[in-house]
């Protein structure tokens, strides 16, 4: 089993939870969060702020804000990876700067607490 994180626009949250349960995923978790991509910082003002220079961590500090985003956590079996990547790219892929980031990592178990079952039968089919 895999979690697949995905940290997406903050406006796309619904119509991704839509799709995702269309697609047969519907146990999701959601948190808020702030964050930036690589796309929107300016490496000259980013290695001149790590050299120490005064200017460059001022303009670095005023220009780079940190933008509102939503994080979302799906625990899949191995065989729906792929189908819950393609399902949250293309709700959220627009070709813009700022569509997203998904990050595929290892689960070595899931138990349920009601019922104490755990591995595959846990989770979405």
């Amino acid at each position: 089993m895999k979690e697949v994180m995905a940290v997406i626009r903050i406006n796309m949250i619904n119509q991704t939870k839509r799709a995702l349960i269309e697609a047969g995923i519907s146990s999701i978790t959601a948190r808020e969060a702030l964050g930036r991509g690589k796309g929107l910082v300016d490496m000259a003002l980013l290695k001149g702020a790590e050299q120490g220079y005064e200017e460059a961590i001022s303009q670095l500090g005023q220009s780079q804000r940190l933008i509102p985003k939503r994080i979302f956590f799906v625990v899949v079996q191995d065989k729906m990876v792929e189908k819950t990547i393609k399902t949250i790219i293309k709700v959220n892929q627009t070709g813009k700067s700022g569509d997203g980031k998904i990050f595929v990592m290892p689960v070595s178990d899931s138990i349920s607490v009601r019922t104490g079952e755990s591995g595959d039968k846990t989770l979405d089919d």
